[in-house]
C-alpha cells in the first residue's frame, strides 16, 4: 500500500502548451482538480499548470485594463505562458513517504508519476491523506488510544501479546517520538470500538498509562 505506483491516479486529464488557459480553468473546475500536467501527446510530460498559476494569470493584469481587454488578453494567453517547466516528479516505486516529503519539502501539491520518461499517473496531497486514513484504520466504528513506552526491543511485542491473549483484534500501530522527551515514543493503536474498553482495562492492568483522549501534559502518562 505504500507506494506511490499503489496509490496514484492513472485516470489523468492532461493539456498541452497550446491549450487555452480558459480551457485549462474549465477542466479543473469540471473535474474538481488543482492540477493538470501539460504533455506533447504522447505521455511526454512538458510542465504542470495549477490553480494558483491560472489565479495569478486573472489577478496580474486586473489592475489596468478595462474588462473587455482583460479579456481580450487572457483569450490569447495559454498554458505554455503559465505552466510550470521545471517539474518534480515521482516514480512509480518511490515510498509513500518519500513522496510526503518531496511535496512536504517543495511546498507544491501534487507529483506527476513518470515510468521510462512517460507520465503514468499523478499524486496529489489529498491521495496521501487517503494513504494516512487507511493506513491508521480511521473508520467511524473504530477507536484509538495512546501509550507512552520506552524506546526497547519488545515492546511493541509484549503489548501485542497483551492483546492477543484477550482476543483483542489490533486495526493499526503508530509509532511517533514524543516532542522533547529522549527515548519516549507515542504507541499508538486503534481497535474496534466495541472491544475500546476491554483494551484499556487490559493494558492497565498490565501496567499501561492509556491515553484516550487529548491531556495537555503527558508527564503523568510518562513510563516509570
Amino acid at each position: 500500500m505504500m507506494y506511490v505506483g499503489w496509490n496514484m491516479k492513472t485516470s489523468l486529464q492532461t493539456v498541452s502548451p497550446e491549450t487555452s488557459i480558459f480551457r485549462a480553468r474549465e477542466m479543473m473546475e469540471s473535474h474538481k482538480i488543482s492540477h493538470l500536467p501539460v504533455t506533447d501527446g504522447k505521455a511526454h510530460l512538458l510542465g504542470i499548470v495549477t490553480d494558483r498559476d491560472l489565479k495569478e494569470a486573472w489577478a496580474s493584469p486586473a489592475t489596468t485594463l478595462s474588462v473587455h481587454e482583460l479579456t481580450y488578453v487572457l483569450r490569447k494567453l495559454t498554458v505554455s505562458n503559465i505552466m510550470t517547466r521545471k517539474v518534480i516528479t515521482a516514480t512509480p516505486d518511490m515510498t509513500i513517504e518519500r513522496a510526503a516529503r518531496t511535496l512536504h519539502d517543495n511546498k507544491i501539491g501534487a507529483l506527476p508519476v513518470l515510468k521510462h520518461d512517460k507520465l503514468v499517473g499523478i499524486i496529489t496531497i489529498t491521495d496521501l491523506m487517503e494513504v494516512l486514513l487507511t493506513a491508521v484504520g480511521m473508520s467511524d466504528d473504530s477507536k484509538r488510544f495512546s501509550l507512552l513506552v520506552r524506546d526497547r526491543i519488545g515492546m511493541l511485542a509484549d503489548v501485542g501479546r497483551y492483546m492477543q491473549q484477550a482476543e483483542i483484534s489490533i486495526l493499526s500501530v503508530m509509532t511517533v517520538p514524543l516532542r522533547g522527551h529522549e527515548h519516549i515514543w507515542q504507541l499508538i493503536m486503534r481497535v474496534r470500538a466495541e472491544v475500546f474498553a476491554k483494551a484499556v482495562k487490559v493494558l492497565e492492568g498490565n501496567g499501561f498509562r492509556v491515553i484516550s483522549q487529548y491531556v495537555e501534559d503527558p508527564v503523568p502518562y510518562l513510563p516509570e
